[in-house]
């Protein structure tokens, strides 16, 4: 069991905290100022110190050692003082209002970066190695239409047969391809990848099939084509939906004989090549247009392989993307960051019409703009970012810095008469702070007392079904 001192003058804050760390099977430690925390730390050892950044005397960065990991607390929510901390030692800062989730995703974050800290190299390593993901040849994906595509890779790659791989675009067709072509017998060939619609119509042939010395203007000496430079392995032909019609032709012949002819000879070559095919389009529908040969379809089409769009796979999304942001941090040698609650709600409430694509550029975004290592949902700026909070906590920031926050009062509450009991939620005494002290203050006032804007104070009581008394809406 992990033990944490939390140091916090307010006394509301400090119950809310033990209850919340307490549930969840951490040793509590309480301490109101730097000096007490500085006594409790000399009677025993702490895995993480949670501290205001303001206290009465000394700071809460005072207490940021080499030994034990400080989170910091920040009702102020500045870059300036978080960064500062940050500067300081501290491993982390949280801004409060927080989330619940928020917080034990801070707190178990940072003691297992310290737990594998002091762990030897040996053992680190055989634990990254039982906690890799699950997934095949690069692809992440717990979903069961991912494990159902998984499982058809593995059956289909052993063998040589071509493959038409369907889905759309940023769904990972590629990595498909890569995958079947690892896992076969060609893997120490060449896997040769064209994107059909990359390559202008007038050239198509040559880049494909290769050209002799004056088969055309500028064919200044013979070239070797893609489909002869993938003899013995693979040949991957994106987007083959954009292929012309000569050029599918020709493409048919070296299915049907196994050769090919380049452009300006007279002979034929044999190629011994695995055709993969990928087209986000609808290949029936062009056959029914005229723009793609019906024997060709059938020649490709030996086995279909359709891959879900990543709105159909919401098991993956943060799977993914916490893979990605990883990632993404090592490439851009940024701290190790990761997402808050708001962020985790943002990702799964969006719909990605770019599929994995858009998510990796979304998270490369975030990780670039980021004031620090949390992300929030406006970091990932999309376009419908935040999502309504499923569950009702103590408050909703008026700033949408966390999609469901906990409100704590900054000022005034370390009265024990202000504390909760064990069994008064946070939501309970907001209810009954306000209805005991409506008619004495103003909305601005009680606003202040709690430690919030008056429009989140509007907002709380819609929620809560609080209308404001006469005596209380005249002042």
């Amino acid at each position: 069991m992990s033990k944490v001192l939390i140091v916090e003058d307010e006394g509301i804050i400090r119950s809310a905290l033990r209850r919340l760390l307490e549930r969840n099977g951490f040793q509590i430690t309480e301490a109101g100022t730097v000096p007490e925390a500085r006594e409790k730390l000399a009677e025993q050892p702490f895995d993480l110190i949670i501290s205001d950044l303001r206290l009465p005397g000394e700071a809460g960065t005072e207490l940021i050692n080499q030994e034990t990991p400080v989170l910091i607390m920040t009702s102020y929510a500045s870059l300036r003082s978080a960064v500062d901390a940050m500067k300081q030692g501290a491993v982390d800062y949280i801004a409060k209002p927080f989330d619940h989730d928020e917080m034990l995703s801070a707190v178990n974050h940072i003691l297992n970066q310290y737990r594998r800290q002091q762990l030897p190299t040996a053992t680190l390593a055989n634990e990254e190695a039982t906690e890799k993901p699950i997934g095949l040849q690069g692809m992440l994906g717990e979903s069961a239409a991912m494990q159902a595509v998984f499982q058809q890779i593995k059956k289909i790659a052993p063998f040589n047969t071509r493959v038409l791989i369907l889905g759309e675009s940023g769904t990972g067709k590629e990595l498909v391809a890569r995958a079947l072509h690892n896992l076969s017998p060609r893997h120490k060939s060449p896997l040769i990848s064209v994107n059909c619609a990359a390559i202008p119509e007038t050239l198509i042939e040559s880049e494909l099939f290769g050209h002799e010395k004056g088969a055309f203007t500028g064919a200044n000496t013979s070239r070797n084509g893609l489909v002869e430079a993938a003899d013995g392995g693979s040949l991957f032909l994106d987007e083959i939906g954009e292929l012309p019609l000569e050029a599918q032709a020709r493409l048919l012949r070296v299915l049907q004989e196994g050769e090919i002819r380049r452009l300006g000879s007279v002979e034929s070559r044999k190629v011994d090549i695995r055709l993969i095919a990928a087209t986000h389009r609808n290949i029936k529908t062009l056959v029914d247009q005229g723009k793609f040969r019906l024997d060709l379809y059938y020649r490709l089409n030996v086995i279909e392989l359709e891959l879900p769009c990543l709105a159909e796979r919401e098991d993956d999304i943060l799977l993914i993307a916490e893979s990605l942001l990883k990632a993404c941090c090592e490439r851009l040698n940024k701290p190790r960051a990761r997402f808050s609650k708001s962020a985790s709600n943002a990702l799964l409430a969006y719909s990605w019409p770019g599929n994995v694509r858009e998510l990796e550029n979304r998270v490369e975004r975030a990780v670039i703009l980021a004031d620090d290592t949390l992300i929030h949902a406006e970091d990932l700026e999309l376009p419908q970012a935040i999502q309504q909070p499923k569950k009702a906590n103590f408050a909703t920031t008026a700033s949408q810095q966390t999609a469901e926050a906990l409100t704590l009062p900054t000022e005034e509450s370390s009265d024990p008469a202000h504390l909760p009991s064990d069994d008064l939620s946070l939501e309970d005494y907001f209810v009954r702070f306000v209805q005991e002290n409506e008619d004495q203050m103003s909305e601005t006032e009680l606003a202040k007392k709690l430690g919030i804007s008056r429009k989140c104070l509007w907002e709380r009581r819609q929620r809560l079904g609080i209308p404001r008394r006469k005596a209380s809406t005249s002042r």
